[in-house]
């Protein structure tokens, strides 16, 4: 499960801020095995986080195992950290499914475009069952796409690739 981003290196020491995927808390933790995607040549494709330091709900420094090299750091910028969804506890998506619902979808194009029905867990990622006009669509809940929740206007603000409509 894709849980965060590798959004900039802090220092030149390996050391990076992680944000957390849309939708969910942080959730990196001090000896969790992750893989980085997508995968680049001659940088690891799996680490270790060594050290976490959390520093909002959604945003933490870590670093990982062996990952020291300044070089080797910044080409880890951008990978997304994907780990094996038995190895999360599943308390901390008590909240998020149930949080949303009845939410409105507003994408920054085409305005209000439904509301949220549930969250639809694929394996690869979360995706907003949003129901529009009867029907049902489906918004991957991913950081390019979902780009604010507004928890006092109970929306869901998105910005929808064309043509994700009409699927």
């Amino acid at each position: 499960m894709d849980v965060a981003t590798l959004a900039k290196t802090k220092n030149l020491k390996g050391r990076f801020v992680a944000k957390a995927a849309a939708g969910l808390p942080f959730l990196l933790e001090e000896g969790d095995e992750i893989a980085l995607v997508p995968p680049k040549l001659d940088v690891p494709r799996n680490v270790v986080v060594s050290e976490v330091v959390v520093l909002d709900d959604a945003t933490a420094e870590i670093c990982f195992e062996g990952v020291d090299d300044p070089g080797v750091a910044g080409e880890l910028v951008g990978m997304h950290c994907l780990i094996r969804r038995d190895e999360i506890d599943e308390s901390c998506f008590e909240e998020v499914p149930g949080m949303w619902q009845g939410w409105v979808v507003v994408d920054s194009q085409d305005g209000p475009i439904g509301s949220v029905a549930g969250i639809v867990d694929n394996g690869a990622q979360q995706l907003l069952e949003v129901e529009r006009e009867g029907k049902y669509v489906y918004v991957p809940v991913v950081d390019e796409i979902v780009s604010k929740v507004d928890a006092e206007a109970r929306e869901v603000r998105v910005e929808l690739p064309g043509g994700l409509l009409d699927l």
